[in-house]
């Protein structure tokens, strides 16, 4: 007898995303030693079974959309291939960059390519499953859980299950918070029509993954720089992120532009302990009234709106009672068109996703050499600034379907970030 699963409410908006972007999440770590395969795929398969919408298709029949949990082979999990130092880039690039539909039997595949008795270490996932907050659970837990098959024997099924719903975050509020929280049904983004300046879409674009890497030492010289006035290593990013597009787009100096912040919603809940693997992200969008004569009164305009929102009890949750009401009320088809209408995808976007632990992410004592996790490719026009760090290296990455004159238009971006995070540092 199948068995089916839910489709919750981030499910389903993540699959209305398809028109936005491809979902997928990445991962790529690079370790010093040879991980152990078999081990490897214990884990792998434990992990599956304890999460099965990771082996699970997505069906949307217009009505009430659900996941059918799917056989599988570790096999069609896990990729393992030897390759020299030199073709070591392009394979990681070639399947970071691949598109699992949400049809297939399994929603996330891990390749480890083997090199000069080292290992890089690749995960993509459908966003659709879990977002960057959970799949770096996932990823340490994983880590963790190897470690302890392999020094001790024990059996690799440390990881979280529970509800996948979006409900969670109403639980540790009072009643009367919970009453004010469901009734926000006002979506309090607007939209903004300045983008990213990439060529116009065209059917022979391939995806592709820019980054930037930003020294220890730069990181710490943007958090004394930040500290001074005020301001978060986001408000900081943020504001070199605006100063970078005024220039790149070359924007009128009195336009008022928006980034829109991806927000962990588990703020909202004391103990994750019982939930699954899922989606709880919200946007909070970041305005400036215009360029700052300098970049420190821009920074002042970022500080100033980030600061708002987090102020706000309720940050993240407004508009979710309407979308949840939305989807209950209608057939799902129908749901989609008229979310359509109501929401305003942003152009422009911020996840920073944070610091990748490296002693939790050790595989059998070997922490990883290296390594970043990066949002989902963006289609045209939309654009996704990630950022990760990891002992205290700073990685952004953009993820966008183009072609080369695209790719140098990220890469000319990213070298008026660095000058705006120069003059922000100095």
């Amino acid at each position: 007898m199948e068995r089916k699963l839910n489709a919750e409410l981030w499910d389903k908006m993540h699959y209305l995303f398809r028109d936005f972007n491809d979902r997928m999440v990445h991962v790529e770590l690079h370790y010093d030693f040879e991980i152990d395969i078999d081990a490897l795929k214990t884990v792998l398969i434990c992990f599956f079974e304890k999460a099965p919408v990771l082996h699970s298709s997505f069906t949307d029949n217009h009505i009430h959309p659900y996941w059918t949990v799917e056989d599988y082979h570790i096999n069609d999990v896990l990729t393992v291939k030897t390759v020299s130092e030199e073709a070591l880039a392009e394979e990681i690039n070639t399947f970071l960059v691949q598109y699992i539909p949400p049809e297939s039997k399994i929603q996330m595949k891990v390749a480890v390519f083997f090199h000069g008795g080292k290992s890089t270490l690749c995960v993509v996932e459908n966003h659709m499953c879990m977002d960057g907050g959970d799949l770096k659970y996932f990823m340490k837990a994983l880590c963790q859980n190897y470690t302890e098959y392999v020094q001790n024997g024990v059996s690799p099924i440390a990881l979280r299950t529970g509800t996948r719903a979006y409900e969670a975050v109403y639980e540790d509020f009072s009643a009367a918070e919970r009453k004010m929280a469901k009734n926000l049904y006002k979506n309090i983004n607007t939209k903004d029509d300045h983008g990213f300046p990439l060529t116009p879409d065209n059917i022979r674009d391939r995806s592709f993954i820019a980054r930037r890497k930003l020294s220890a030492e730069k990181f710490d010289q943007i958090r004394a720089a930040g500290k001074k006035h005020g301001a978060t290593i986001n408000d900081m990013l943020l504001t070199a992120y605006f100063d970078s597009l005024y220039q790149l787009a070359q924007f009128n100096p009195n336009d008022s532009v928006s980034i829109s912040c991806a927000i962990d919603l588990r703020r909202h809940i004391k103990d994750s302990e019982g939930q699954g693997v899922t989606n709880q992200t919200a946007w909070m969008q970041c305005r400036v009234p215009r360029r700052g004569n300098d970049i420190f009164e821009t920074l002042g305009y970022v500080v100033r709106s980030s600061n708002q929102f987090k102020q706000d009890r309720f940050m993240g949750l407004h508009g979710l009672p309407l979308l949840s009401l939305g989807y209950k009320i209608m057939p799902h088809a129908a749901s989609e068109e008229i979310i359509k209408v109501g929401y305003a995808n942003p152009l422009l976007a911020m996840s920073n996703i944070g610091i990748l632990e490296t002693d939790k992410l050790a595989l059998d004592g070997h922490e990883p050499t290296d390594g970043f996790m990066s949002g989902a490719v963006k289609y045209k026009p939309y654009v996704l600034l990630s950022a990760t760090s990891m002992r205290k290296e700073l990685t952004l990455s953009m993820c966008v379907r183009g072609n080369e004159e695209d790719q140098g238009i990220v890469e000319h971006f990213f070298d008026l970030l660095e000058q705006s995070i120069e003059r922000l540092i100095a």
